[in-house]
């Protein structure tokens, strides 16, 4: 089944599916396939590893459950490398294995059984999410031409949805900037979780978002338990401070 193209995939896009059970694997393969997408499957943490030295993945689906090195294992170890985009697939539902697949690092997370359909969606969501985050950094004109925020040594473009330390890229999962883009957007003053979490995320748990949070925190704070620029307010929700 075709889906319409009102939000297509970048152009020959490329999938790497990571399970060890191989009928789900074929049966994504052709229907990404039909979808505009290109697939290349595997079915361990190894396998996938070999294929990303060898190959530039605009994005990867990943099992959690498979033998030997775990799903987790391989994204938490991956988020040290590289920043692909990442989406689990997994029979793995409850709350807690969700927050721990966003926790290391993942950009989405979606529970076997699964329509197809909402697979192509999601993958789409998050590449044209991660398609506006460009991994250069700002150059001196582009800086005074941005109306970014500063924050500190940080600057945010939520347009570019770029985050630069001294003019450093820094890499943001979806989320994150999703975060940041709503906390810039509301500088100075607190949101609550559910003004955080983002329309076609609606089901994102008050967990969630505070874990994403605490993720972001490591990325922009000196001390992540005392922080200067994103600050809890009790009983209202987060904040952030500009310059």
């Amino acid at each position: 089944m075709v889906l319409p193209a009102t939000d297509p995939a970048p152009p020959s896009a490329l999938v790497l599916i990571v399970d060890d059970d191989t009928r789900l694997s074929d049966l994504l393969q052709r229907f990404l396939g039909e979808n505009g997408f290109q697939t290349v499957a595997v079915q361990s943490a190894d396998a996938a590893r070999e294929k990303l030295e060898q190959l530039a993945f605009d994005i990867l689906i990943v099992d959690v459950m498979m033998p030997g090195e775990s799903g987790i294992d391989l994204v938490r170890s991956l988020r040290n490398e590289q920043d692909v985009p990442i989406l689990f697939l997994t029979a793995l539902g409850e709350t807690d294995d969700r927050i721990a697949g966003l926790e290391v690092g993942a950009d989405d997370y979606l529970v076997k059984p699964f329509d197809p359909r909402e697979l192509v969606l999601r993958l789409r969501t998050i590449l044209r999410r991660t398609a506006a985050v460009p991994p250069t950094p700002l150059s001196d004109s582009d800086a005074l031409e941005s109306d970014a925020a500063q924050f500190g040594p940080f600057r945010f473009d939520s347009k570019r949805r770029l985050l630069t330390r001294n003019g450093d890229a820094i890499y943001l999962t979806s989320g994150e900037a999703d975060l940041l883009v709503a906390l810039v957007a509301n500088a100075g003053q607190p949101l609550a979780r559910e003004d955080l979490a983002p329309d076609d995320r609606a089901t994102i748990t008050d967990r969630a978002i505070d874990v994403a949070i605490t993720r972001l925190r490591k990325k922009i704070e000196t001390d992540p338990k005392f922080p200067r620029y994103l600050q809890t307010i009790r009983g209202k929700g987060y904040v952030l401070h500009l310059d």
